[in-house]
């Protein structure tokens, strides 16, 4: 029932680095891409929604095979040389947190009062100023879409086992060392881990709820 601290330590600076990281760049191209949606109509809008939704079901190990075969010596990116790597574990998580991300908010947006749109391009907003404007109205959607990708990937352990190979001191993430630690006899470390997730997200949540309903608002 030991625990490693330097290996639980190094184990959990790799996962929040490739989780962050790919949740960065979902939030970067999905949130814009969630509110455009949610704003416009156009002839295959509807197609262009039915791939996002059917991506927010992807199994992540159905993703991981996907990438891993894109990333191998055969693959049409193989000369990137990233396959068990953190940019390979980057990718999947992306493509996995992704749709999470334009899907809720693209709801978030959508469920906004029509006359809102009136009223700001009647104040003369440019279209930059309107998606703006309306997605700091749809704010807590749009957070709890980031939570949803982040809680997506941080967690899965398909994806980032066939695509990081789950090397000691390299692509090992929390997901992956609770499994092998766990099937080692090693509960120790693999319980600690297991906690570790558990308060991250925890304090992700925590944030969530200030960031929607500021102690001042709740007063």
């Amino acid at each position: 029932m030991s625990v490693v601290w330097p290996d639980l330590l190094q184990i959990v600076l790799v996962s929040l680095r490739v989780s962050g990281s790919a949740l960065f760049i979902s939030a970067l191209i999905g949130i814009p891409l969630g509110a455009w949606l949610g704003l416009s109509r156009f002839r295959f809008r509807q197609l262009l929604v039915i791939l996002i939704y059917t991506g927010m079901g992807f199994p992540p190990v159905v993703v991981g095979l996907a990438v891993y075969l894109a990333l191998s010596q055969s693959g049409p990116f193989g000369s990137l040389a990233w396959l068990f790597t953190e940019q390979a574990m980057i990718a999947a998580q992306v493509i996995i947190a992704f749709p999470l991300v334009a899907g809720l908010t693209m709801a978030a947006v959508e469920s906004l009062d029509s006359d809102l749109r009136l009223q700001v391009c009647s104040l003369g907003a440019d279209p930059r100023q309107e998606i703006f404007t309306l997605l700091s109205e749809a704010r807590e959607g749009v957070l709890a879409s980031i939570v949803a990708g982040f809680g997506g990937i941080i967690s899965e352990v398909g994806a980032a086992m066939l695509v990081g190979g789950n090397i000691a001191g390299s692509t090992r993430v929390m997901s992956t060392a609770i499994v092998l630690e766990t099937r080692q006899g090693n509960f120790g470390l693999g319980l600690a881990l297991g906690g570790v997730l558990l308060v991250i997200v925890f304090v992700l949540n925590g944030i969530l709820l200030q960031l929607q309903y500021p102690l001042w608002r709740r007063r």
